[in-house]
């Protein structure tokens, strides 16, 4: 058993553990900005819609239900602009964490094949390389790689941990450079719905993609939206070989999503009001946070979409997190995310509204 787990970093959330001893002790208990997990409710009409299905005995199918599939098509030409979408560019999968991790193995890759993703990145692509014996290989613009043996393009827009988000024109190029060499893309935009300060666009818009979605799939997760992070509600569209490739091997792993969570799923998609109004929280959350980290002399660089603030101090992010753990705040190092972010923490503000009033008079 050891030789798969041999393949894989060590489990960087451990290292936080002492910092977060450190800001537990704080007089007026932690603030903890460092996992961004939803805190807030889930929408009445969702905990309803789980609620209702509740009494579902049977095997839910993978490909999932029909009245699933109609949701996430219609959420697609309706919200990403992908006017081309029907049942067989949709499958829902079991959180989008899993999909990552699992994806490369999926597609059959292995030594020889390369994955490649941001420089700067969410720590599960290269789980993802790892797990099945691939070459993990970073970019700062996917199409100064060398293609030979890129088999998997991984984009993230809106970026984890960045918040940096990939202008239209250029997922115009890089689309292009992909297909020209034959390479697959998998987009992870579970923070599409969360722009801040730019409009976050779809790999499968009809500008981006032309109308078709050939070697493109995107990822979707309804955890930040909807703060359904406990319902592991998620799905992929696109590509429509490629799906049905997937949905074949997932059958045979019995990797369906719960019965109850496809209902929940229905009724989050049919509804932009919750939508808007956790948006609205976040938002204050997030200007409250910014103003005062910046008066605390942090530099806020990106940040233009996500749950994140990407601030530096200039020094060494441990050294950061060691200051703010000190006034109580726990934050995520850069290094979590790769070398390049050293000198960087991610402060999320998925926070209740005391909490972040509190890390916010903290910082004062």
């Amino acid at each position: 058993m050891a030789a798969v787990s041999d393949r894989l970093p060590a489990f960087p959330w451990d290292k936080l553990e002492p910092y977060k001893k450190t800001a537990a002790a704080h007089a007026d208990g932690i603030v903890d900005l460092s996992v961004g997990t939803p805190v807030d409710p889930v929408p009445e009409l969702i905990q309803r819609a789980l609620v209702g299905a509740a009494d579902s005995p049977g095997y839910p199918t993978v490909w999932g239900t029909p009245a699933l599939r109609d949701a996430i098509t219609g959420w697609l030409r309706g919200r990403l602009g992908a006017s081309a979408a029907e049942h067989r560019n949709v499958l829902p999968v079991v959180g989008s964490k899993e999909l990552v991790a699992w994806l490369p193995t999926q597609l059959g890759l292995g030594a020889g094949d390369k994955v490649a993703y941001p420089r700067l990145a969410y720590p599960t692509y290269e789980v993802g390389a790892r797990l099945c014996g691939a070459e993990a290989v970073v970019y700062d613009d996917p199409a100064e790689l060398d293609p030979a043996g890129v088999k998997l393009l991984w984009l993230n827009s809106p970026s984890n941990p960045t918040g940096k988000v990939i202008p239209k024109e250029d997922l115009i190029r890089i689309v292009a450079w992909a297909r020209e060499h034959g390479i697959l893309v998998f987009s992870d935009e579970c923070y599409l719905e969360l722009g801040w300060e730019a409009e976050p666009v779809s790999v499968l818009h009809d500008d981006v993609c032309g109308g078709s979605y050939e070697g493109l799939v995107a990822v979707h997760s309804l955890s930040k939206r909807s703060n359904l992070a406990g319902y592991r509600a998620a799905f992929i569209a696109g590509d429509a070989d490629v799906l049905g490739e997937l949905l074949e091997i997932r059958k045979h792993g019995g990797m369906m999503t719960p019965a109850p969570v496809q209902a929940a799923t229905v009724a989050a998609l049919g509804d932009d009001r919750h939508v808007e109004e956790q948006r609205a929280r976040y938002a204050a959350r997030r200007t409250a946070l910014r103003a005062a980290l910046e008066a605390h002399g942090f530099r806020v660089e990106h940040s233009e979409a996500s749950l994140y603030l990407w601030v530096t101090r200039d020094e060494p992010c441990w050294d950061t997190v060691a200051h703010l753990a000190d006034l109580g705040i726990l934050v995520a190092p850069g290094d979590f995310y790769g070398e390049a972010g050293a000198r960087f923490v991610r402060v999320a503000f998925t926070a209740t509204d005391e909490r972040v009033e509190a890390a916010v008079k903290r910082l004062g």
